[in-house]
This record gives structure tokens, C-alpha cells and sequence, in this order.
């Protein structure tokens, strides 16, 4: 057993290791001068050191720390919110006793083969509901998404409905069952939907394109990309010959592994805090009794 368990865990670390050498890549590559790039390629040692990639796109660090701050503030609210309602509706689903039951299911799974399109969104955020140009266009349009519904009620009906029963045998009301009982139960999903809801949040960009004019506003994924734009604007040959930089090193490849360090790096340091919840939740519905 224990010679197994030695085999397992080196099989174990290579595939970790395999799965971290492309973000080690892509620092090191941020780290190159372009030249180096272009003439012998991504390396795990840079032949020649530079932070000049950093230094362009921290060029106006004021801009990205408020970039930060909003994209935090929106994963926050964001992920708190959706995780609330998400789980209010799936628990609503897995309710034999409510007679809306059928329909409110049958509603949210014609969200996953029909919407209403970009035209109507659009109207619908920015003139009906007056969010152009606010935090709240930012978050809003993702705060349920059925997938998250069905992935939350596939886990909540797992929950023996005696659990309930008994609650209510005890003089507990709805919302203290769903609050004392369900929710706590349910942490091993919460976590899970939570994790994919903090990782949409964090990377969407489409957003702040669609309904953000204002600077101060801009979600980080959605800055870095109008740098990356300017960069690769800065570096064809129009730009160079009207704007004199024949002469400049424009970094672009390097600019662009720099930008996915600053932007992924954040959510390497929130997987561990959920780490622990997705092992219950592979190992629910394992053991009864």
C-alpha cells in the first residue's frame, strides 16, 4: 500500500508540475526583452532580463489600481448577490410542496437555449434600466445564470426533505430553514458556483465595453486590453513612420504575458480557500447513513 501510495503522489506532482509550467512560462516571458522573443522564442530562462513590459503597462499606475479596485468591488457584489439568488431559485426548484415549482424550472431552462439577444440587452441595461455608465451594468447581467441554478439544485437535492420536515416540526419558519439549515449544508456547492462566479466576474471585459465610457470605471480585464490595443497600434508600420519610432522598442508579446501575470495572478491566491469544499463536494452522496 504504501509503495502505491509513493506512485500515486509522483504521478500526482508531475501533473502538477506540467500544469504550472505554462504559468511559469508566461512570467518568464514577460520578463524577455522582444528582440530576445522574436529571435529565439518563448524560454523558461529570459537570456536578457527586462521589466520593460511591466514598466508600459504600469505607466499610469493611478488607472490601475482604480481598475483593480472596481473589478474587486464588482467580484465582490457580484459573487455575494448571484450566490444568493442562485440558491434562493434552486431551492425553490427542489421544493416538491411548491405548486410554481414546474414552471419556474421549465423557466430557467429556456434560458439556456434562448436569449434575448445583444440589440435588446443593450436597450434594456442602458436605456430601460438607466445602468449605462454605473457599477451596476457591470454586474447585474450576470447575477443568475441557469447552468449555476441547475449545478446548485443537482446539490440541494441530495438534502433528505426529513431535514426540513423536521425543522418545520420545531416551529421553524421558510426563511430560518433556508438560512440555518440549507445554506450550511450546502457549502461544498456554494463554493463551487461561487468559484465559477468569482472567475467570470474577474474576466470579463465585454461589459465594460458594451456599457462603460467613463475611465474610472474600467474593469482591469477590459483596460488591459485598450493597452494591449495601443501597443500593437504603437508597433505597426503607419504608427512608426509618422510618430517616430522606428528607433523604440514597443513590447507587445512580452506586454501581453505581462498583462495575464497581473491579471491571473489574483486568483491563484483564491483557489487554496476553496480547495477544501470542492474535495466534500466530489465526495457528497459517497457514504449514507
Amino acid at each position: 500500500m504504501k509503495r502505491n501510495n509513493i506512485v500515486i503522489h509522483l504521478i500526482l506532482a508531475g501533473f502538477a508540475l506540467i500544469c504550472l509550467l505554462p504559468f511559469v512560462l508566461i512570467v518568464s516571458t514577460s520578463l524577455m526583452h522582444e528582440k530576445d522573443i522574436a529571435l529565439f522564442g518563448y524560454s523558461f530562462i529570459p537570456k536578457r532580463f527586462t521589466l520593460m513590459a511591466y514598466e508600459v503597462i504600469l505607466k499610469n499606475p493611478q488607472q490601475l489600481i482604480n481598475s483593480y479596485a472596481v473589478t474587486i468591488a464588482v467580484t465582490l457584489i457580484g459573487t455575494a448577490v448571484g450566490l444568493w439568488l442562485t440558491a434562493t431559485i434552486a431551492y425553490v426548484m427542489t421544493r416538491k410542496d411548491y405548486k410554481y415549482r414546474n414552471k419556474i424550472s421549465f423557466y430557467v431552462f429556456f434560458t439556456m437555449l434562448f436569449n434575448g439577444g445583444l440589440v435588446p440587452s443593450y436597450i434594456l441595461i442602458s436605456r430601460w434600466l438607466g445602468m449605462k455608465n454605473t457599477i451596476f451594468a457591470l454586474f447585474v447581467p450576470y447575477l443568475v445564470n441557469a447552468w449555476f441554478v441547475l449545478l446548485m439544485k443537482g446539490f440541494l437535492q441530495s438534502i433528505p426533505h426529513s431535514l426540513v420536515e423536521s425543522a418545520k416540526i420545531d416551529g421553524a419558519g421558510e426563511f430560518k430553514i433556508f438560512v440555518k439549515i440549507i445554506l450550511p449544508i450546502a457549502k461544498p456547492a456554494i463554493a463551487t458556483v461561487g468559484l465559477f462566479m468569482v472567475l467570470q466576474y474577474w474576466n470579463d471585459w465585454w461589459l465594460s465595453m458594451l456599457f462603460i465610457d467613463k475611465e474610472n470605471l474600467y474593469t482591469l480585464q477590459y483596460l488591459l486590453i485598450r493597452v494591449m490595443r495601443n501597443l500593437e497600434f504603437l508597433n505597426t508600420e503607419f504608427a512608426r513612420k509618422y510618430l517616430n519610432l522606428a528607433q523604440v522598442e514597443i513590447p507587445t508579446l512580452s506586454a501581453r504575458m505581462a498583462m495575464s501575470v497581473l491579471a491571473a495572478g489574483p486568483m491563484l491566491f483564491v483557489f487554496p480557500f476553496f480547495q477544501k469544499y470542492f474535495v466534500k463536494g466530489l465526495t457528497v452522496g459517497s457514504v449514507k447513513g
